[in-house]
């Protein structure tokens, strides 16, 4: 049988464990090992008999070497997502140990990065693999306790404070939380998907308090999650109190008690376990006799993995969407208790290398009167990150694929999105290097006296001195467009903004304003911010919004050649595949806003052109945007460098006027 040649990156005591179980494991055999320290290689290679030459003093050299088949990351907390990365950019596996990442975000890049390399991934939550945890599924699947109501879950002990432990060590993003707060999260998770049916599923809700200890990690913290239904649970973690550490499944006709879910049998066999099943008043003993290791399990599944060319491992395994689901809950958990990590300050704000796959088409960048700088044809909509850790890591990734434009508004997420912004552009110090489009004057402030206040607020929390581009939010026809045109004017002769123009303004509109202000002397409008998306807007998005996608607005476009920034350039994923755009949210799902007659057919001829191109018909639509006959820009809103990647390709399409026109209805091919 050919076994999986695993390299260990960070030899510690964690990966002890997955060396023993390893040794155990008929599938996998240790090859290799990297270590900065060269005692720590020396000694973790004379005691697992791995040669000399495959002690690595770097994890480059180690995910380098083409007899290693799979990587197991076993570093502290903050190297998981970079080591991870580093291997499967290398076309390796990865078993990486939990949390993945810091945050949802990194969790979500490695998923991606799997995915795109076409090589298996899992995080190592290895009690999930021990047998006790697939006859807990059996009984709950069985109806032994009936309905699940409610799951109670504890890991926590009493580790001595010393601030410099890993345990303690924010800069080492230390606490309870992240330490072994993900095993009652995810056993939470894991049982509430067995009372549905599903894999896992996610909280609806989740409620937390806790303490923060003098060293700026979380000490103890409990958390309450809802997951509808009537379904609740419980959930406590903690390195500065012990705890009972258990799981507990309360059902309509009984209950189900695993007094030892995490780690029977951790750093040596046997690892047997014991179920406690009570229904009627009585209590049944279910006994398992495991010789083996615990961590055999995980390594044997592990190996397996990677030897069937499967991209995850096997339930009950953690799989690739519950860990950003664990990822997610544990965001919440800390933001509840307080807990920033120390990867979520600015000042220490860090890179996420190799987020992006090769060979991604080259990002144009054009220059347009008015602006300091060449703008990128894509521009980042910055609406959806509510931390600068998770922002950093798709805007890095932005500035890593040659975009620098960005997108924002003062509204967003009740400003705190424009602050999050702020805090990546003053962490990187890149205000001069990018292009921020800034909105204001939503409604209902959409007036000229709201304006400059607004305006202030947004450059303040930007780290702005002044906006390259400005754009009103909304109209306001009430308002004489001349008042409109007077503040703006202001504002630009006094350095404040840049280039400004007006969002879901109609043509009319935006033409009267630029023949006030060339009549009077002032800085006229030079461009428009609308839906522009070969897709027609049939019903608003929100309410006021306007599409540009009409014959009279185009004709003023082309003949005036005003700039052009569309939002939901991709007609929020109508051009996607059905299997991903049925999972849309339904009040924005695409068919919602964008479905008629008219625009299946303009779908059915982006496929058929998609198919003669060896490309997608999302990838077409993009490219339909931006060839207009007009400097058309497209607002794209990624959320993870993945969906940034699938974005790009449509940069490599080349559509001709007649394509343009065809794909628009307004010819036949």
């Amino acid at each position: 049988m050919t076994q999986t040649r695993w390299g260990i990156i960070g030899p510690g005591t964690i990966a002890h464990n997955f060396a023993d179980g390893l040794s155990e494991a008929p599938s996998g055999v240790l090859h290799a090992i990297a270590s900065r320290s060269a005692e720590r290689r020396a000694a973790f290679g004379a005691r697992y008999d791995v040669a000399e030459a495959r002690r690595y003093g770097d994890a480059e050299a180690l995910v380098a070497d083409p007899e290693v088949d799979a990587v197991y990351v076993a570093t502290p907390h903050p190297f998981h997502a970079e080591f991870a990365l580093m291997a499967l950019r290398a076309g390796k596996a990865v078993l990486v140990e939990k949390p993945a990442g810091l945050n949802a975000a990194e969790t979500t890049a490695l998923v991606e990065a799997a995915r795109q390399e076409g090589v298996a991934f899992g995080e190592g939550y290895m009690y999930r693999f021990h047998p006790q945890i697939a006859r807990l599924a059996e009984l709950v699947r069985e109806g032994a306790i009936g309905e699940l109501r409610h799951v109670r879950a504890s890991f926590g002990f009493a580790a001595p404070r010393k601030a410099e432990s890993r345990l303690y060590a924010r800069e080492l993003a230390g606490g309870g939380i992240l330490d072994v707060g993900g095993y009652p999260v995810s056993a939470a998770l894991f049982c509430a998907g067995l009372a549905r049916g599903a894999p896992f599923a996610a909280p609806l809700a989740l409620r937390g308090v806790g303490h923060v200890g003098p060293t700026g990690v979380d000490e103890v913290a409990y958390g309450l999650l809802d997951f509808g239904e009537g379904l609740t649970a419980e959930i406590a973690c903690g390195v500065a109190r012990a705890m009972a550490n258990e799981l507990v499944l309360e059902g309509s006709a009984g209950s189900l008690r695993l007094p030892n879910p995490w780690m029977p049998g951790r750093d040596a066999g046997p690892s047997d376990a014991t179920l406690l099943l009570t229904r009627g008043g009585e209590t049944e003993e279910i006994v398992l006799r495991h010789p083996e290791h615990l961590f055999a399990f995980e390594a044997e599944a592990a190996s397996q993995t990677v030897a069937r060319g499967l991209a995850e491992p096997p339930a009950p395994a953690v799989s690739h969407a519950e860990s950003i689901a664990i990822a997610e809950a544990l965001d919440t958990w800390r933001a509840e208790v307080g807990y920033r990590t120390v990867g979520e300050d600015a000042a220490s704000l860090r890179r996420l290398p190799r987020t992006l796959p090769r060979g991604l088409p080259e990002m144009p960048q054009v220059r347009v009167e008015g602006l300091e700088r060449p703008m990128s044809r894509f521009v980042m909509g910055c609406d959806n990150r509510n931390t600068v850790a998770e922002g950093a890591v798709i805007w890095d990734a932005w500035l890593e694929a040659g975009g620098n434009a960005f997108d924002t508004a003062f509204v967003y997420g009740a400003g705190r999105h424009e602050a999050v912004l702020g805090e990546w552009i003053a962490a990187r110090g890149v205000a001069d290097e990018i292009t921020v489009i800034v909105k204001g004057a939503h409604s209902p402030y959409c007036t000229p006296d709201a304006i400059e206040t607004q305006l202030d607020i947004s450059l303040d929390r930007l780290n702005l001195e002044r906006a390259p581009i400005y754009v009103m939010h909304r109209d306001n026809p009430d308002v004489p467009v001349g008042e409109f045109v007077d503040v703006l004017d202001r504002l630009h002769r006094a350095g404040r903004i840049g280039l400004w123009g007006g969002s879901n303004w109609s043509a009319a509109r935006l033409a009267e304003a630029r023949a006030d202000a060339a009549a009077r002397g002032k800085a006229a409008p030079s461009l428009l911010n609308n839906n522009l998306a070969l897709a027609v807007m049939e019903r608003p998005v929100w309410p006021g919004c306007v599409s540009s996608n009409d014959p009279e607005t185009l004709g003023f476009l082309r003949r005036e050649q005003v700039m052009h920034l569309s939002w939901s350039s991709g007609a929020r994923g109508y051009f996607l595949p059905p299997e991903i755009r049925g999972r849309l949210p339904e009040d924005t799902a695409p068919e919602t806003c964008f479905g008629s007659e008219a625009n299946a057919e303009r779908r059915r001829r982006a496929e058929q052109l998609a198919a003669e191109r060896g490309t997608t018909a999302h990838a077409v639509a993009m490219a339909w945007v931006l060839a207009q006959g007009f400097p058309s820009f497209a607002l794209i809103g990624p959320r993870s460098p993945g969906e940034l990647a699938s974005t790009l390709p449509a940069l490599a399409v080349e559509l001709s006027a007649q394509e343009v026109a065809w794909l628009n209805l307004e010819a036949e091919g």
